[in-house]
């Protein structure tokens, strides 16, 4: 049992050490114009976790499904307390932020739910609002995070859910 313990965890800090290059990819703060922000870099965190989730959301009949997800999620909102308080956030400061990102993770999972049958139109409401862009032309923008979030929404469902 720990042997299997100690595999998932480890593939749960691979899973989100590739999420967090994924967040960190400087076509989102170049390209894209985000503003480079630690709150943009969770938002886009939880946007590449929320696709992931959703694809192993179907296999959640199984156990090891079950618990890989909680590990994940476990895992991730640890590594965001842990860099708060790396950054010099204090107790009431951290608790009060982690319960704000834990509501805002799951609203942004709810909308990603649904994110194939969204209008472009809504898919550009949907990244205004959680993502802070640098420019007053956020249209031109948006176009480019929308195209690149279809792609890997589209490639997060073509993968199996053992590869996730």
């Amino acid at each position: 049992m720990i042997r299997i313990f100690k595999q998932n965890n480890t593939n749960v800090s691979i899973l989100y050490s590739k999420i967090l290059l994924f967040s960190r990819n400087k076509l989102f703060y170049t390209k894209f114009n985000l503003t480079d922000s630690f709150q943009n870099r969770i938002i886009l965190i939880f946007i590449h976790m929320s696709f992931l989730f959703i694809k192993t959301k179907s296999n959640m009949k199984n156990d090891n499904y079950k618990f890989f997800y909680q590990k994940t999620f476990d895992y991730v909102f640890n590594q965001i307390d842990m860099n708060m308080r790396e950054i010099g956030y204090g107790d009431v400061l951290v608790n009060k932020n982690m319960k704000f990102l834990v509501k805002t993770f799951y609203n942004i999972l709810l909308n990603c739910e649904k994110y194939r049958d969204k209008t472009t139109e809504s898919k550009k409401i949907f990244f205004n609002k959680f993502l802070d862009i640098n420019k007053a032309q956020k249209s031109a923008y948006n176009e480019l995070i929308i195209d690149y979030f279809d792609k890997f929404h589209a490639f997060c469902f073509d993968l199996s859910s053992d590869s996730v």
